[in-house]
């Protein structure tokens, strides 16, 4: 297993109080494939540089997770497709 971080984009019309149900339903699949949650980070509503896909502001969550690359590669599918997501990215935190 490797550790991977994640930067999810919610778009802005998504109540806060749905952000944590939205990104637990999410990351079922990573825990039925023994992959472990460390930490989620709801950071919050923020202003875009630029607009994503006609929205200027979006709520961002930070989650980072130990898990198998194929899990991680479903999971960034199925953020894909999910249309309250405006943007998601998978990074792979450099080892020290």
């Amino acid at each position: 297993m490797r550790s991977y971080e994640i930067m999810i984009i919610l778009d802005p019309e998504v109540d806060d109080r749905q952000v944590q149900g939205i990104i637990d339903n999410h990351l079922k699949p990573v825990t039925k494939a023994g992959g472990e949650i460390t930490n989620i980070d709801i950071m919050g509503r923020r202003r875009f540089a630029y607009e994503i896909k006609k929205k200027s502001e979006g709520t961002y969550v930070v989650v980072n997770l130990d898990a198998d690359s194929a899990v991680i590669k479903e999971l960034d599918r199925r953020l894909s497709i999910d249309e309250k997501v405006l943007r998601a990215k998978v990074f792979r935190p450099e080892t020290k």
